[in-house]
């Protein structure tokens, strides 16, 4: 935040399109007036989707293995039924992600949630979300491939793939290098400002070279992996079409 914030408001009266919104801390963390949300996983963007309603939960939520897996065996068994977008399927998205192992949020091939439980002492769950109507009214999300978002000309758009690591299980699809080239393709085609946050490894920062962005080298800690391993790792910011501050 402290390196995009600056960026962005420069262009704050444009809309934010972010390919892949994640947990959405970027958004939320920056404010737009407009924003167009997308991530591959639909399960996500359902349960915003629900929080753009005004979402409130009576589903049971305890810190508990035997509940967890009662729990995911029926958000598995909604997915098998084409039932995933149902406020039942939002809730329980939102508790296997806050009570899984490490926070992860994996899927295997035939695109069952897989996450082990989590072994955390205390878990703060919300159970009333209606505070974020006013924040979600003037944003929309859409889930999908990010080659499929209708991008404007002027739109800032701030990608923040899928980090070039070992793990690239996000979705049932999955997120390798061939997705990295075309994310990195798609975005140096944008007429608009560009912001990209990746992992500073040797193929990105050539790749992301190739495609004509500027680049800058920063230090961060690892929030979320497999393993747990937190050590600090390079990241880089690359921008396109507009000058890094």
């Amino acid at each position: 935040m402290p390196q995009l914030l600056p960026i962005w408001q420069q262009h704050a009266q444009r809309r934010l399109v972010e390919p892949f919104c994640g947990g959405l801390a970027v958004t939320l963390g920056i404010g737009p007036q407009r924003a167009l949300l997308n991530d591959i996983n639909p399960h996500l963007i359902h349960f915003y989707q629900w929080l753009k309603r005004g979402l409130k939960t009576e589903l049971p939520m305890e810190n508990n293995e035997e509940l967890f897996y009662r729990h995911r065996d029926r958000f598995n068994e909604l997915l098998r039924q084409d039932q995933a977008d149902l406020k039942e399927a939002a809730e329980l998205s939102y508790f296997l992600n806050r009570t899984a192992f490490n926070g992860l949020c994996r899927f295997n091939r035939k695109g069952e949630f897989n996450v082990p439980f989590g072994r955390y002492r205390t878990i703060p769950y919300v159970h009333d979300f209606s505070n974020y109507q006013d924040y979600f009214q003037d944003w929309d999300f859409t889930t999908g491939d990010f080659e499929k978002i209708a991008l404007a000309p002027d739109d800032f758009v701030y990608a923040d793939p899928p980090y070039d690591v070992e793990f690239t299980q996000y979705s049932k699809q999955g997120f390798g290098w061939a997705e990295q080239v075309r994310t990195a393709e798609w975005l140096s085609r944008h007429a608009g400002p560009v912001v990209l946050s990746n992992q500073a490894t040797e193929p990105i920062l050539r790749l992301y070279e190739q495609c004509g962005f500027e680049m800058k080298i920063l230090e961060a800690p690892r929030r979320i992996s497999c393993t747990g391993d937190r050590r600090p790792a390079k990241e880089v910011l690359a921008v396109r079409n507009l000058e890094m501050i």
